[in-house]
């Protein structure tokens, strides 16, 4: 701050200060950070003259529309299940608890996983960390619920699976929800690529739900096409 002009005539001081300000007003553009912790300039045009001002623009807004169409397909194939366990319920074959809970219930979680990822994904999170931990949480349960999924189709004698079944029920939903565990340690601090993993996994998940849930739907169809007689009805998986 000045002190206004001296009047030399008159050997007085200028009643009123004036201020005097400079401002450095770097060129006007618009950069988006990766990292939701970093500020991003957005310019405001004020009287003529550009303005630079900090924002924080998170890097889950450009993937809104992608979880809102991952989200309402896993909700959409949840239902397709109801049909799968109705079609099992009228066939004639062989059926027990434990093969359902190994091969009929992983489907519906595959379901449910997408759908909760989008979710949590679709919040409006103000850093990153605490989608995170949310999605370090749902890797976790899902790679824990794989081992108790591995454990029921070991013990269970109703069907006795293949190695298709063991890629689609056990190895694939494994490398998705251990992708997403390691994609949740590392996005805080990269977010970019690892919300490509979150996203690989999720229509992974998607994927295996639908596989399974065709093959059960296509397997059931087929055994009930073929003439029955005292062997076969024991041979038939529930699922």
């Amino acid at each position: 701050m000045k002190r206004g002009p001296i009047a030399e005539e008159e050997g007085k001081i200028e009643p009123y200060p004036t201020l005097s300000i400079s401002l450095a007003v770097p060129s006007c553009h618009t950069r988006v950070s990766e990292k939701a912790s970093v500020a991003s300039y957005i310019c405001v045009y004020i009287e003529g003259g550009p303005i630079v001002q900090e924002a924080v623009v998170s890097p889950l807004t450009a993937w809104t529309d992608f979880y809102v169409i991952i989200g309402s397909a896993s909700a959409a194939l949840t239902g397709l299940m109801f049909v799968v366990i109705t079609l099992i319920a009228g066939t004639q074959g062989k059926k027990s608890d434990e093969s359902i809970a190994a091969f009929g219930t992983p489907t519906v979680v595959h379901f449910c996983a997408p759908l909760l990822i989008a979710a949590i994904l679709s919040a409006p999170w103000p850093m990153l960390w605490g989608a995170s931990i949310l999605l370090g949480l749902c890797g976790l349960g899902g790679v824990t619920y794989i081992v108790i999924v591995i454990r029921r189709a070991r013990h269970q004698d109703t069907y006795q699976p293949v190695l298709e079944d063991w890629l689609w029920h056990t190895i694939f939903p494994l490398i998705a929800y251990a992708a997403l565990v390691v994609a949740a340690i590392v996005l805080p601090t990269n977010p970019l690529p690892m919300l490509f993993v979150v996203a690989t996994a999720t229509v992974l998940l998607l994927f295996i739900g639908i596989h399974n849930a065709w093959d059960t739907v296509t397997y059931l169809v087929i055994e009930n096409s073929r003439p029955k007689n005292g062997n076969d009805s024991s041979e038939s998986p529930s699922v």
